[in-house]
Formats: structure tokens, C-alpha cells, sequence
């Protein structure tokens, strides 16, 4: 990417621009089709019916009717409406930590932000433990990770029951990106689809942010829990259009029936329209004739084992977890008790930049490092981010001496142990801009909220 003055940046955190930005097959696609013709969703094209065929193809067999959307929110909350549609149930169970769109209905069931706001949880939403083996509550030591957290999900339903309710449906992100690049137990999925098939409700897998080939193995990231799992129905959208608004919901033609059959229509004036299945269609071809996915899949292994090495060199890092081009740095202050290292993770996001590389940080105590960058992402690439990684990882631990003693809090609110005077300067320095408010220079290692170092770069 470059700024209005010409400077470059690499751009390790962009699962919009799917294939690259402004990729001139896209921009040529777009420009031919609305020179031809656009128009709203009433009047039948060929570009809708052929992209329909083309992402079903993707697809599991039982998958095959396309409702063509906007964005990720309406995706997924036309999903909600199909589910509860199909046996009348209204509950819904969500993983904690869950985002799934910015809609209202969709906030009632994204924990990622009802928590920070004023709303308190609907009676008809119930929060799964998110199935993370790093810092969850079944960990990697666990003889059965995906059992043990599908049992909690079995156990909501039982409790729901026993109180008259219904279960309409289970979402959840194939990985988890906002809840820190969580990536599931392998038979977690399978396990709790299993459990929610019994009790009437459907299993809703939204690939808003991880799907066309991201993990590159496999070209949805559901398919990782093995081909015995289908959802019932699959939400995607971001990467579609490689920047332009385009979203899909996918599901079973039993589910679609029941639907049709309220007698409420289903219409969406520009989902579908012929310039978007255009875009979408140019964007499937890419990722072929440009084999995207496995370059996912190569380049993610790539940068995966650089990660590694970096791991078992800063004591900083925790974990490195992820598939293909889908990667989370956790970083801890303490390896044992595995304390989130909050304010360092946004100082290097800062130096990165400074550095002319784009990063992010998520996960409930921002200390995710994501990566997840185009699918055009090269080894020269990964190796350049990572040797920058490894610079401002260097002189962070030096000034903080965490390369020779963890950094560790105390358990009195906002008293932090310093190991160095440097520790705070050089995480002020991180933030420093004469248009900054000057609160938010204050020591960032406070474990209240309202003094972490709030700037951030997010997507």
C-alpha cells in the first residue's frame, strides 16, 4: 500500500483485499460489467446465476441455494432469519469473545461488543466458552480439548430446555479472528453440530472473514473439521469482492424451503446485482489461475516456522498458532500464568508502522498480533515482516529486560512492576503525535482499561 506521499507499506492485516489491492483483472471486471449494465436485483442476469453456480461448486453438495447480500451483517443476519424461520426456535448460541456484525441483531449475539457496551445480554443468547487450547479453559495439557468444550456447549442446551426454551441455532467463525486468531480443536465442530441437530436448531459457520481459500489447504476453513461436517448454512462476505461490497448466505434447499414458505419475500435491491456477481466472479478466477490458495498454504508455512524461531528467541511471544495465511502472535509478560502482554502488543504495532509495516492486534486483552494479510502475500514478504518483527522485538526486551526476568503485575489495580525507568519512555515514545490528546501518553503497562495506549490500527 502507499500514502498520499508516496511512501510504501506492507499490509499484513487486509483479509478485504482478497487477491491484492486495486488487482487490475477486479478493476477491469467492474468496469466492463457497469459499462454494460447494472441495475437492481429484480431483473434476472446471467452474472448472478453464474456466480451462484460457481461458489455452490466450492461448496458441499447439500449446500445450494444462494441469497446474495451487501456485507457480512446482513449476511449473517438473514442467517439468523433462516434459522429460526426453519423450526420456529429463537435461542442462539454464541462463542464468547464472537463478532459477527455490526446490525442490531447481530450485536445481541456478538459478546466482542455487548460486553464493552451498556447492553446486558438477551435471555434468548447463551455464550459458549470460545475453544481456545492457548489461554481457555481446556488447555493444550487436556486429553480432549474439542470434547470437553462441546460438552459445554451440550450443557447449555440441557439448561435451556429445562427452562422452556428453544434452540434455533449455533454460530460461530470457522476461526476466530476478533476473539484472537483462535483456531478450534479438530472435532470440536463436528461434536457440537451434533448436539445442536438434536436439539432442532442448525449450525451456522461464518466465513465472513476466513473463507476463499485463506487456509489454503482448504477453501472454506470449515472443511478443516473433516468432510463428515457440513453446516447447516455458511455466511461470507469481506474477501468476495476484494473490496467491493459483495456477501453471500448459503444453505440447504430444506432450509430455504421452509423459509420461502412464510410467505415473507426475501429481496435485497443490490445484493446480487450485476456488477458485484461480476467482481465476485473475477475474484474466483484469480484465486485459480493465480493458485492463491496454495500459495496460502506455502507462504503460511513459510511464516509460520519463521514465527517459531522467533518464539523460541523473545520471550515476549507465548504462542504462534494459525493456518495458511491466518496467523496469531500471542503475547504473554509471563510464560507460566500466561499474562497478557497488552501494552507491548501496541507499541509494536506502533514501530511497526514506523517501520512501514501494517499489523493489528485483537483478542479480548489486545494482545493478539493477527495476521492475515492478502493472498498474494509472498515469502520475500513474510520475511521482511518478521526480520522487522524481530528488530522492534529486540529493543523492546532490552529496554524492559524481560530478556532475562518476566515483566509481572501485581495484584493492586493499575500498580505495575517496572523493570526500567526505559520501560515507560519507550512506550510513550510509541505513541507520541503533536495531534494526539496528551492522556493518551500515559504508561501504557496499567491494567485498568481506560490507560492502555488506546490508538490502534484495526479492520
Amino acid at each position: 500500500m502507499f500514502d498520499e506521499n508516496g511512501e510504501q507499506y506492507l499490509d499484513c492485516i487486509n483479509n478485504v483485499a482478497h487477491v491484492g489491492h486495486c488487482h487490475p483483472e477486479v478493476v477491469k471486471a467492474a468496469l466492463k460489467q457497469m459499462e454494460l449494465l447494472n441495475t437492481n436485483s429484480r431483473f434476472l442476469h446471467d452474472n448472478i446465476v453464474e456466480y451462484a453456480k460457481r461458489l455452490s461448486a466450492t461448496l458441499p453438495e447439500k449446500l445450494s441455494v444462494c441469497y446474495f447480500t451487501n456485507s457480512g451483517s446482513e449476511a449473517n443476519d438473514l442467517a439468523l432469519r433462516l434459522a429460526r424461520q426453519f423450526r420456529g426456535h429463537q435461542d442462539v448460541i454464541t462463542l464468547d469473545h464472537a463478532y459477527h456484525g455490526h446490525l442490531s441483531s447481530l450485536i445481541e449475539i456478538s459478546p466482542y461488543k455487548f460486553q464493552k457496551g451498556k447492553d446486558v445480554k438477551k435471555e434468548f443468547v447463551h455464550v459458549a466458552p470460545t475453544p481456545d487450547t492457548y489461554r481457555g479453559k481446556y488447555r493444550e495439557d487436556h486429553a480432549d480439548p474439542a470434547s470437553a468444550y462441546a460438552d459445554e456447549v451440550k450443557k447449555i442446551i440441557e439448561d435451556a430446555h429445562n427452562s422452556g426454551r428453544k434452540i434455533a441455532a449455533f454460530i460461530a467463525e470457522s476461526m476466530q479472528s476478533c476473539g484472537g486468531q483462535i483456531i478450534p480443536p479438530a472435532g470440536y465442530f463436528q461434536k457440537v453440530a451434533k448436539y445442536v441437530h438434536g436439539a432442532g436448531g442448525v449450525f451456522i459457520a461464518d466465513e465472513v472473514q476466513v473463507g476463499l481459500g485463506r487456509v489454503g489447504k482448504h477453501f472454506w476453513s470449515f472443511q478443516m473439521d473433516g468432510e463428515d461436517f457440513v453446516p447447516d448454512i455458511v455466511t461470507m462476505g469481506k474477501p468476495m469482492g476484494n473490496g467491493h461490497p459483495v456477501a453471500c448466505v448459503v444453505t440447504t434447499k430444506e432450509i430455504a424451503e421452509a423459509f420461502s414458505s412464510s410467505g415473507m419475500e426475501y429481496f435485497n435491491t443490490y445484493g446480487g446485482n450485476p456488477v458485484s456477481c461480476a467482481v465476485g466472479l473475477a475474484v474466483l478466477d484469480i484465486i485459480e489461475n493465480e493458485d492463491l490458495q496454495r500459495n496460502a498454504m506455502r507462504v503460511g508455512n513459510y511464516l509460520t516456522e519463521l514465527l517459531k524461531k522467533q518464539k523460541a528467541k523473545h520471550t515476549l511471544i507465548g504462542d504462534i498458532r494459525g493456518v495458511g495465511l491466518f496467523i496469531g502472535i500471542d503475547l504473554v509478560k509471563d510464560h507460566l500464568k500466561r499474562t497478557p502482554a497488552t501494552a507491548e502488543a501496541q507499541h509494536i504495532i506502533y514501530k511497526m508502522k514506523e517501520k512501514r509495516v501494517l499489523l493489528s492486534a485483537d483478542g479480548p486483552h489486545r494482545n493478539v498480533l493477527k495476521i492475515k494479510p492478502p493472498m498474494c502475500f509472498t515469502e520475500e514478504d513474510a520475511k521482511f515482516m518478521v526480520d522487522q518483527l524481530d528488530g522492534v522485538l529486540t529493543v523492546l526486551e532490552e529496554a524492559t529486560g524481560t530478556k532475562s526476568e518476566s515483566v509481572t503485575s501485581e495484584n493492586i489495580p493499575c500498580k505495575t512492576k517496572m523493570l526500567k525507568e526505559a520501560h515507560v519512555e519507550l512506550l510513550r515514545d510509541s505513541t507520541t503525535d503533536s495531534r494526539e490528546n496528551p492522556s493518551r501518553k500515559r504508561n501504557g503497562m496499567c491494567a485498568d482499561t481506560h490507560s492502555l495506549l488506546s490508538k490502534r490500527l484495526k479492520t
